[in-house]
């Protein structure tokens, strides 16, 4: 049954009330057998069990676990040396803590909505007014509202007395609902416009009605975004699935590798089968970047502190890489985009022209004040600064009269009587002393202009319809002056002349445009979704540049008519949708994802949750928003502000780009480790490299400089590069090419010295293989290290400066301070199986080690002058 629409005899009956006594306590029983309790269920989270399942079952740490596994059997059958298995798991351990760590988080979201019911509700059953707890009302209840109660269930309404009601968890819209209970309904209208029902979750703030409870439960408004809100499954960040790909690949190449060495020490017939066997899981080893997981976690995290001091709270971590390659923003008008308060644009008194701004006349002066008179808003100075209460119209009105230093409330005329405001009259009227006439009485009435409007006077609606074009919203005032107040105060509303009106709006904040333009520079798609009306949100559209010609506005209704292929094709050209259900605003964002888009969306009503869950990056508002929303986001913005987020992509895409640098930086050592390895097998001159020295490489040697690209600061023109597509690879824009330059001058210049030390007498050291592994190790070490600075940007390290990033800085000299005591100091060198060096084999190492650095060095000139990046 559509009850907006359903006349309320049919609904009676429907139910089989009686309206004299309401529902028995049979009829209560069958009712919550038939349409369910009022409450829904709440979706249990992971355990930390299951958590810690999840995160071991990841393809980097599985191939990590088998690694250490088998070098632990390797080491009980052979030379008992568990280090490298104690390494390995070791770094398992603590990717798997850091990643539960900064996920083990409460959802909310259901919970919360919970809490929004009301504790309370009066209904009449068998004949008496009963309190009872809101969540055994059941469908048929005779309900009874009153001003600072939470409504516990969908109603429609029997009768209303100036009925206000904040829809705003609902609509997302923050202006008070005149409700009307004799409205008849004829057609399919938006939520914000069924004005005969109240719904669940929502406040009462003014009046008086009765009604009957018609949906509860999940079949409740609030119900309905429930289900939506569980029925939404976060899926794995685009960033996740790139790690989780990359990881496989290296699962495949450690995997080839080994039987590949496996293979051909098989065929030159002179390894024992178990060192092998040793020598594949050594490979296995140097497939793997160790410390990449802790190193995304950490980038992560840092952004997620810097993103705070920018006023953007981070609540899932990976959203934050997320974020920087968002492709649309769609956005909530109010208070995001907006500056969340009414503000007067224009006004107009009878036979003058229009203000918009400049000085006041004496006239128009007492045309605001006449209208501060006949308000109920007021202001007070709290730490200085002033603090206005009351409905947002009337705010407004005192927010002007302030703005242009004429707010004296100690000079306000006594109120002498006052008919309040009624939402089927939609004016008010008060009564004042005339301010030159001790004898007589001024009447204000304040109200809608269709109410006011003189019949005679074409200015005034010419003034109005011109006003309305430019979406402000009219207020316009009337009076008359009498000798005395009459005993029926209704007949004050009778002859009155019109006076003037103003025409106010909630404007755009002052960033909003240009946070906008700066999207639009980055490629990223802004779009409004609003529970505001279409012509108001195309005007506030229009101001930021989010609407521009041969942009589209859609309203709730125009869109519930349109297939999903139809919007598919038109969603492009969709700048505001306006009106819209959380239904619409699920559908949008699940339409723009099918695109291959990354959506953030932002929100801050109960309305807004399922889609803030479906988004891949949900962010709600942290002033306005409700705990649903924030429950359900990703970001909250501390500030409510559009121009945050973009400053929050700008942090994201400094995050993607550093953990590419730190790929492109780890993974050019462990390529070039696994094909130094082989090289050295099929040429037939051993292995240049042992399980314990890889692992030093992959740790300490390239892991601690490592974590310094996590800090490191943003390219300038990172805003100007498009966003980073959904199926894009990781080693897309030159990367993989880039780990190839940089993977063959390091196994070059390794080979080189793994020869020099395992054939060639240098200063008199005998050569062997140990000082072939050796030197081969220190080169590969030395410069794997320095390569940090190769990776830190596209310009020439010297030009980036070696110290602007005092982490890299320290962590590099920490390394290399640590290589030099491993390789000198005897109990260090045997734990590496590492031989002494000459000087001249120091020499010589040193000189390689910065041969790789040239090289990249040249590439970047060439690249620089063809206008291309090193790292893209």
């Amino acid at each position: 049954m559509n009850y907006k629409t359903e006349s309320i005899d049919n609904i009676k009956k429907f139910y089989d009330i009686n309206s004299k006594t309401g529902l028995n306590p049979t009829q209560v029983t069958n009712s919550r057998i038939k349409y369910g309790h009022n409450n829904f269920e709440e979706q249990r989270g992971p355990n930390i069990f299951q958590k810690l399942l999840h995160h071991l079952l990841e393809v980097m740490n599985i191939i990590l676990i088998l690694v250490g596994v088998l070098s632990a059997y390797l080491a009980y059958i052979s030379n008992g040396n568990y280090t490298k298995t104690i390494v390995v798991l070791l770094i398992v351990a603590i990717n798997v803590f850091v990643s539960i760590f900064q996920e083990n988080r409460a959802e909310n979201a259901l919970a919360a909505l919970k809490e929004l019911s009301s504790p309370t509700s009066t209904v009449l059953r068998s004949g008496k007014r009963q309190t009872i707890p809101s969540s055994e009302l059941v469908c048929g209840d005779l309900i009874e509202l009153t001003a600072g109660i939470q409504v516990g269930a969908d109603i429609r309404l029997l009768t209303s007395n100036s009925l206000q009601v904040d829809e705003s968890s609902l609509t997302g819209e923050s202006e008070p609902i005149d409700k009307n209970a004799d409205l008849d309904i004829t057609d399919e209208v938006p939520l914000g416009d069924q004005l005969n029902m109240v719904f669940s979750g929502t406040n009462i703030l003014n009046g008086t009605a009765e009604g009957i409870v018609v949906a509860v439960g999940s079949a409740s408004q609030m119900g309905q975004i429930a289900t939506l809100i569980g029925e939404q499954i976060k899926g794995k960040t685009p960033l996740q699935k790139r790690i989780d790909k990359l990881a496989k690949r290296l699962a495949i190449i450690a995997f080839a590798a080994g039987i590949l060495i496996f293979v051909i020490n098989l065929l030159y017939g002179n390894v024992p089968f178990v060192d092998n066997l040793m020598t594949a899981v050594v490979l296995g080893v140097a497939a793997v970047p160790e410390t990449l997981p802790v190193i995304v976690t950490l980038s992560l995290i840092y952004g997620v502190e810097n993103m705070a001091q920018k006023k953007a709270i981070i609540r899932n971590v990976p959203a934050v890489e997320t974020l920087g390659n968002a492709t649309v923003i769609a956005s909530d008008k109010t208070g995001t985009l907006t500056q969340n308060q009414m503000t007067i644009q224009k006004l107009w008194l009878s036979g003058q022209e229009s203000w918009s701004g400049g000085q006041l006349s004496n006239s128009e002066v007492s045309l605001i004040q006449n209208f501060a008179y006949a308000s109920n808003a007021s202001a007070q100075i709290v730490d200085g600064d002033w603090e206005i209460h009351g409905d947002p119209t009337e705010a407004a009105i005192i927010r002007f009269l302030i703005t242009h230093d004429l707010y004296e409330p100690e000079k306000n005329p006594k109120r002498l009587a006052e008919l309040p405001f009624d939402s089927s009259r939609k004016k008010m009227t008060v009564v004042i002393p005339h301010p030159q006439d001790n004898e007589k009485y001024l009447v204000l009435t304040k109200g809608a202009f269709d109410r006011l409007a003189p019949s005679s006077q074409h200015q005034a609606q010419k003034t109005h319809d011109i006003f309305a074009d430019q979406a402000l919203r009219v207020l316009a005032l009337s009076y008359k002056i009498i000798d005395k107040v009459p005993e029926d105060l209704t007949e004050l509303e009778n002859n009155l002349t019109f006076l003037g009106i103003v025409g106010m709006i909630d404007p755009p904040r002052l960033e909003s445009k240009a946070a906008v333009q700066e999207a639009r520079a980055a490629s990223i798609k802004p779009i409004m979704i609003t529970g505001d009306h279409a012509l108001t949100a195309k005007a506030i559209a229009q101001q930021i540049d989010i609407y521009r010609d041969g942009d589209k506005v859609i309203d709730g209704l125009t869109l519930k008519s349109m297939t999903d292929d139809e919007l598919s094709q038109m969603i492009q050209q969709i700048s505001v949708y306006a009106r819209v259900s959380p239904e619409d605003k699920l559908r949008i964002v699940k339409i723009w994802q099918e695109k291959e888009q990354i959506v953030a969306m932002t929100g801050d009503g109960v309305n807004d949750a399922p889609s803030l869950r479906a988004a891949d990056v949900g962010t709600a508002m942290g002033i306005a928003g409700t705990e649903v929303a924030k429950s359900a986001s990703d970001i909250i913005l501390a500030d409510d502000n559009f121009a945050t987020i973009v400053a929050a992509i700008r942090e994201g895409r400094r995050v993607y780009t550093n953990i590419k640098k730190t790929i492109y930086y780890l993974l050019s050592a462990n390529v070039a480790e696994i094909l130094t390895m082989l090289i050295g097998a099929i040429v037939g001159w051993g292995m240049p490299f042992t399980g314990i020295q890889l692992l030093y490489i992959n740790v300490l040697a390239d892991g601690i400089p490592g974590f310094g690209l996590s800090r490191e600061k943003a390219d300038s023109h990172i805003m100007e590069q498009p966003p980073v597509g959904v199926k894009e690879s990781i080693f897309s824009r030159g990367v993989s090419w880039r780990i190839a330059i940089c993977s063959t001058a390091f196994i070059i210049t390794a080979l080189v010295g793994f020869y020099l030390g395992r054939f060639i007498e240098i200063a008199g050291l005998t050569p062997n293989h140990q000082l072939g592994q050796t030197m081969a190790f220190v080169i590969l070490t030395l410069a794997s290290t320095i390569n940090i600075y190769n990776a830190r940007s596209n310009e020439s390290i010297f030009t980036r400066g070696i110290t602007t990033n005092k982490m890299i800085f320290g962590t590099t000299l920490l390394s290399l301070g640590i290589t030099v005591l491993f390789t000198n100091v005897p109990i260090l060198m045997n734990i590496l199986e590492v031989a002494p060096l000459s000087m001249t084999h120091w020499l010589i190492a040193i000189i390689l080690a910065l041969i790789p650095t040239l090289v990249i060095e040249i590439t970047k000139v060439i690249l620089n002058k063809q206008g291309k990046k090193f790292i893209g």
